[in-house]
């Protein structure tokens, strides 16, 4: 009972944090709205007792669901597991928009090392998961509409994502049954150049988990997107079909 009610502690934090930083920014404000489709696969590799890697592909298109795209995403780490249900990653990643703002006519790169503490909770009826991610963001300049610049923007960007699994059925997380998934990520900008945005983005998903063996699941629902742009009074709200799949491997040698 300590436990639930600690995390449910934590999370309402975040929460009443995330509104207090939107309504604090909220004044006058224009407010984009889009339908996008993100894919993703991820892959958490335990090799041995301490150490693992983390791999990660993710394509999402720009509006209307399927027309263009707007955002892919190669992600890499290495990651020192402290105990079965808590371990820690440090890798790259590398970004490329595909549809940048200001009329460009061309992709613009973004590389972005960071580093992120993952843990586990499992109960019989429950799951959770959360990490808190730190991401260092070189984000290449226009020189114009159909040249990249020389220069880079540059901020942190910290993380807080919480996500909770409840089986919808008596075999609760055993292959081929479903879960009900709940899952928001809270979003942080940090840094000098960070002038009216330092709230960035929250993300909530609300969907299903389908259990394709003892330890991977195909997530998918829908998601919305709320960010605050560079401007400070102007936003994005995306309505988002999320469809991810969890791919974890061990190869621990079974004593």
């Amino acid at each position: 009972m300590f436990e639930q009610n600690y995390y449910m502690n934590i999370r309402e934090l975040f929460l009443i944090t995330t509104l207090f930083l939107t309504n604090h920014v909220v004044g006058q404000k224009t407010v984009q709205h889009n339908n996008q489709i993100w894919t993703g696969y991820f892959n958490q590799t335990r090799l041995n007792k301490h150490w693992g890697f983390w791999a990660e592909a993710q394509l999402r298109t720009n509006e209307n669901f399927v027309d263009n795209l707007s955002q892919s995403i190669l992600r890499i780490g290495g990651t020192y597991y402290l105990n079965n249900d808590t371990k820690l990653t440090a890798g790259y990643a590398y970004v490329n928009n595909f549809s940048p703002a200001n009329g460009a006519k061309i992709s613009t790169p973004e590389h972005r090392p960071w580093q992120q503490i993952q843990w586990h909770t499992k109960y019989s009826n429950l799951r959770l998961m959360q990490w808190v991610r730190l991401e260092e963001r070189y984000r290449q300049r226009l020189l114009n509409a159909n040249e990249l610049d020389k220069s880079f923007a540059f901020n942190f960007r910290a993380r807080y994502n919480f996500l909770m699994q409840v089986p919808l059925s008596k075999k609760k997380f055993q292959p081929n049954t479903f879960s009900f998934v709940a899952n928001d990520e809270v979003q942080i900008n940090l840094g000098k150049e960070i002038v009216y945005n330092t709230f960035d983005q929250n993300r909530l998903f609300l969907g299903f988990s389908y259990q394709t063996n003892q330890s991977d699941n195909l997530q998918f629902g829908y998601m919305n997107l709320f960010q605050q742009l560079a401007a400070g009074n102007q936003y994005k709200n995306l309505h988002v079909l999320r469809v991810f799949y969890f791919h974890n491997i061990n190869l621990m040698k079974k004593k």
